[in-house]
């Protein structure tokens, strides 16, 4: 029988040299312990082949029972666990982008995870979102403190003015302490004692044909609340050209209005509306005309909310529509607009 096993031993161990497969190896020990049990049933008792292979049979079927047993079992638990993998619930899916929410998060926004139309998934790419704010001014300062309230991770800011005292009736992110401070830099402190978990970005200057494609490349949404139509116009045509959606909002004494700009949604661009400026004196400054405190809080808060939807993809933004506000007898409404084809900024969109 010693000689059977170290024959059994030669040939694992010369299989491994050989870098056979397992299966090979077993194959091999398969056929000597046939060749040896054929031997003990058709050879005479004490021939010397029985003799020197352990002469009787029994141990041969014994042991070979033995295997058997193992193997079988060997199989079994192969095939549970076959079977309790098939059963197991998916592994959950990979995180997102910008890393789970901490305790605190989850205590902030909590009011927002409950809401069934955002949740945990809309707030999460809030969390991704990177927002670009054109002003800092009255639209610019419920709008940037909306947004970071919510939760939106990078909000930049670009204004190339200073805080003026006649800026805090209705510019509230600014404050007394801060008059002739950069608007950004203003806004930027205000924005880090609200919400410590976004990161704010601010852009000491005014928008300008050469750097705004850059800089609105590196942004998912753009709002403008700014009060010139250059800058409007210039915002329009980066915008449609990124593809990226532009919620505007403008002011008038009493009187405010705002909506979503998204040519690649199927929504207009701002000069599909308002295809030239209007005539100068026509529609004056808040400087010239002057504004109610609080409308400006209420438009920029709109703004902000537009930009939530279409960023947590909820609910209806105002695509090809636009929501106007008379604070004085304290009316809404909302009229629908539509693309023109002719239109040079996003024409080409619509007829593609």
């Amino acid at each position: 029988m010693l000689l059977v096993l170290a024959l059994g031993a030669a040939i694992w161990g010369l299989g491994w040299a050989l870098r056979l497969p397992q299966r090979l190896r077993w194959a091999g020990i398969a056929v000597l312990y046939g060749a040896v049990l054929g031997l003990h049933l058709t050879l005479p008792g004490g021939h010397p082949l029985r003799q020197a292979t352990g002469e009787s049979a029994a141990l041969w079927l014994i042991l070979g029972g033995v295997a058997l047993v193992g193997l079988l079992y060997a199989g079994a638990v192969a095939a549970l666990k076959r079977r309790a993998k098939k059963m197991a619930p998916p592994p959950p899916p990979a995180p997102e982008p910008g890393g789970s929410f901490s305790d605190a998060e989850l205590t902030r926004y909590a009011r927002h995870i409950v809401l069934r139309e955002l949740g945990g998934p809309g707030q999460k790419r809030l969390k991704n979102a990177r927002v670009l704010v054109i002003g800092a001014g009255g639209l610019g300062s419920p709008a940037l403190m909306y947004l970071a309230a919510a939760g939106v991770g990078t909000i930049g800011v670009i204004d190339g003015d200073t805080v003026d005292a006649s800026n805090l009736q209705r510019q509230i992110i600014h404050a007394e302490a801060r008059v002739g401070m950069a608007k950004v830099f203003s806004a930027q402190v205000a924005l880090e004692a609200l919400n410590s978990h976004v990161t704010i970005r601010p852009y000491n200057r005014r928008l300008d044909e050469d750097t705004a494609a850059q800089l609105f490349a590196d942004y998912d949404v753009i709002l403008d609340g700014t009060d010139n139509f250059d800058t409007r116009y210039l915002a329009n045509r980066t915008a449609v050209a990124l593809r990226r959606p532009l919620i505007s909002g403008a002011l008038a004494q009493w009187e405010g209005q705002v909506s979503v700009f998204d040519p690649a949604h199927g929504a207009p661009c701002y000069q599909c509306i308002f295809p030239e400026a209007p005539a100068e004196g026509l529609a004056p400054s808040c400087a010239e005309a002057g504004v109610v405190a609080a409308l400006p809080g209420v438009i920029g808060a709109m703004m902000a909310m537009e930009a939530i939807k279409v960023i947590a993809e909820s609910g209806e933004p105002l695509r090809g529509a636009m929501l106007i506000y008379d604070g004085l007898y304290s009316e809404t409404r909302k009229i629908g607009l539509k693309p023109r084809p002719d239109c040079p900024i996003c024409g080409g969109l619509h007829r593609a």
